[in-house]
């Protein structure tokens, strides 16, 4: 619980009965790897801070896995499209790692958000960087080359070559397994 109290006043200074109102609403999971969060098809209905692991989404296309985003320590993760609008996902998340989250139900947090608006502004920070990287992700795809992609990668998340499997990190960067061995090798 620290660990997401420290993350939440990094953007707002918590009053006592905010704080406390926080430590009431989210509750701990310790959960192993390769559970899912958010399954495809299904209503997201939970926040989940990270304290300690690695996350995935990613869609399912003609049976094929497409990653699209990571998650590590210090990150929200949930279906953020399913969470906000409330209709059915279309990415699975899952964890890559044997991990430890704080949960609070969407119901939940608009009681807490409605209550302290310190709360409110946590959550509106959180939305902005999910946007910040979906943008990023837009342009790496649309006007990077893969050693490009993957040099940005390195540079931004070096932890990622150890904590994730290579075929989801070559999933992600938009390549095969085979190209993402011969950018590696280059670099």
């Amino acid at each position: 619980m620290d660990a997401l109290i420290q993350h939440i006043r990094q953007f707002t200074t918590l009053s006592p009965e905010a704080l406390a109102a926080v430590r009431d609403a989210f509750a701990e999971q310790v959960l192993p790897k390769g559970t899912l969060l958010v399954s495809e098809g299904k209503t997201c209905r939970h926040l989940h801070f990270l304290q300690q692991g690695a996350v995935r989404g990613y869609y399912t296309l003609e049976g094929k896995e497409i990653t699209h985003w990571f998650a590590f320590e210090n990150d929200f993760v949930t279906s953020f499209h399913s969470f906000i609008t409330q209709r059915p996902s279309v990415e699975y998340v899952q964890l890559l790692e044997a991990s430890v989250l704080w949960t609070i139900t969407r119901e939940r947090l608009h009681e807490l958000m409605d209550r302290f608006h310190e709360l409110e502004r946590t959550v509106r920070i959180a939305y902005g960087h999910y946007y910040i990287r979906l943008e990023e992700r837009f342009v790496n795809a649309q006007f990077r080359t893969a050693a490009e992609r993957y040099a940005d990668l390195l540079h931004q998340a070096p932890h990622i070559l150890e904590r994730v499997p290579l075929g989801a990190i070559a999933s992600y960067l938009g390549i095969s397994q085979e190209t993402l061995s011969r950018v590696r090798a280059r670099l």
